[in-house]
């Protein structure tokens, strides 16, 4: 019975070493990422779509939506990635949430923003998404 502890901390610890070496090459892609320096004036009107995928896995994979009106942010909305099925979007580290980092940009016209601590990888992924809206048009009429 000694050996009961013993044991589940060994799995625990190869659990944890297998997680972090599958991954790893994602959290250091996702790390990485740079942002350009978009120019909030110039968003298309319409429903843009932007995602972020991961090369190496798609653990962080995320897609996220943004409605503009007259060059201007009138919503966004998490598609995929950190938010519950139901679309609310899910409280990370201290009870943030993605959408405030969202908030805090386009308060900021920059995609340059304080990322939630605690959670600074999957932060970026999003924000990157989120600053791909320029690339992608959807028209409403699809």
């Amino acid at each position: 019975m000694w050996w009961i502890l013993p044991g589940m901390i060994v799995i625990i610890a190869v659990g944890l070493f297998m997680a972090m070496r599958v991954d790893g090459p994602n959290r250091k892609e996702a790390s990485r990422l740079q942002f350009e320096n978009v120019q909030f004036s110039n968003l298309k009107d319409g429903t843009n779509i932007g995602q972020w995928k991961g090369s190496t896995s798609h653990l962080r994979d995320n897609e996220t939506e943004m409605r503009v009106a007259g060059g201007e942010v009138e919503g966004f909305r998490i598609l995929k990635g950190a938010a519950a099925k139901n679309g609310q979007p899910v409280k990370l580290s201290k009870g943030r949430t993605i959408d405030e980092l969202f908030k805090a940009a386009i308060e900021a016209k920059s995609l340059v923003v304080d990322v939630i601590s605690g959670v600074t990888v999957t932060s970026k992924t999003h924000m990157k998404a989120f600053g791909m809206h320029r690339n992608r048009l959807r028209s409403e009429k699809q």
